[in-house]
């Protein structure tokens, strides 16, 4: 088993028809103008179509694709990407800032004030940095890889491209509800981070709630969603015991919302039918300080499963029903 927005044309500037009488006008400002478009084009729009160039390191809106899986061990369903509702933008495992990805200044909304930590799981570079992300972190219980590559689809479609996709629509739906939104990447580092640095980046957040988004990699016929909550741990580096109430919470409010917006069932694997999965040996949920739990948005191994998850119409829907669950968490 595996633990392993929206696109929008940018603006384009106002054409003003050539009149005559401002022809003498209109020829001083062509040079004005054509800076100012240059400029236009340079700095873009974070929700474009990813021709103009980035602002920040957090501008990037999509994933490169590796070998595929969370926490846990490699995994690979069948199905070509969709990413029609993406912004076509990629990753490459580029080498930028590896500080976590802020979002833009809050708009006024019901989560004014908020902040939310978005995990992606994995990165789209881990696989070309196992000796990096196979070390041994503490975990609090013991200790554990850094992180894993992912699992895949059959037909290729990497968990890591999944949740970096899923991550950057709910980044633009909860933005509309006035939140703050941070990530622990945005495949904008080489590798990682680790866990127990995913962990960190929410509590120094102070965040009000953190998701981490992931795809499973279980046997075929092996279908449906799962939420992971923290268990009671205390030890070492570890104490989730004032976490484990609100973990809860939010991760009953995820669950029910992923089931009413996305339609897909809870796992017929895990949780016996409730899409619920208490664990105590997750490193990202056993040094958290603020509620957080995962998501295992389906498992990429079974084909059903897999035409779901490499579907852009899905994967949109599956943002708009974690983020309605973190908002109802929220606001209480």
């Amino acid at each position: 088993m595996s633990y392993v927005g929206p696109d929008f044309d940018p603006p384009r500037p106002p054409r003003r028809p050539l009149r005559s009488p401002l022809t003498v006008a209109v020829a001083a400002l062509v040079p004005g103008a054509l800076v100012g478009w240059l400029v236009w084009q340079t700095v873009g729009d974070p929700g474009g179509d990813g021709t103009a160039g980035q602002s920040s390191p957090s501008a990037g809106r999509s994933a490169s694709q590796g070998p595929g899986g969370t926490e846990g061990t490699a995994g690979g369903g069948d199905g070509k990407q969709d990413d029609s509702l993406g912004d076509g933008r990629t990753a490459g495992g580029q080498e930028r800032s590896p500080s976590p990805s802020a979002s833009a200044p809050a708009a006024s909304g019901p989560l004014k004030g908020k902040v939310v930590v978005i995990d992606p799981g994995h990165n789209p570079g881990n696989f070309k940095h196992t000796t990096e992300i196979n070390r041994k972190v503490d975990i609090g219980t013991n200790s554990k890889e850094c992180d894993t590559t992912g699992t895949s689809t059959n037909a290729g479609y990497t968990e890591a491209a999944f949740t970096l996709d899923v991550a950057r629509r709910m980044r633009a739906v909860l933005e509309e509800q006035g939140a703050t939104v941070r990530f622990t990447q945005d495949g904008d580092r080489p590798w990682g981070p680790c866990v127990d640095e995913r962990a960190r980046i929410g509590n120094k957040a102070s965040a009000d709630a953190v998701v981490s988004i992931h795809a499973d990699g279980s046997a075929t016929g092996n279908r449906g969603f799962h939420v992971i909550l923290p268990g009671s741990v205390h030890s070492g580096a570890a104490d989730t015991r004032p976490i484990v109430g609100p973990s809860r919470d939010l991760g009953e409010r995820i669950a029910g919302n992923f089931l009413r917006a996305t339609g897909s069932a809870p796992s017929n694997y895990i949780g016996g039918g409730t899409g619920l999965d208490v664990r105590k040996d997750l490193g990202g949920l056993n040094l958290s300080t603020v509620p957080k739990v995962f998501i295992e948005c389906g498992n990429m191994r079974d084909a059903k499963d897999a035409t779901l998850l490499t579907s852009g119409a899905w994967r949109q829907k599956a943002a708009q029903g974690i983020s309605e669950g973190i908002v109802s968490f929220l606001r209480g």
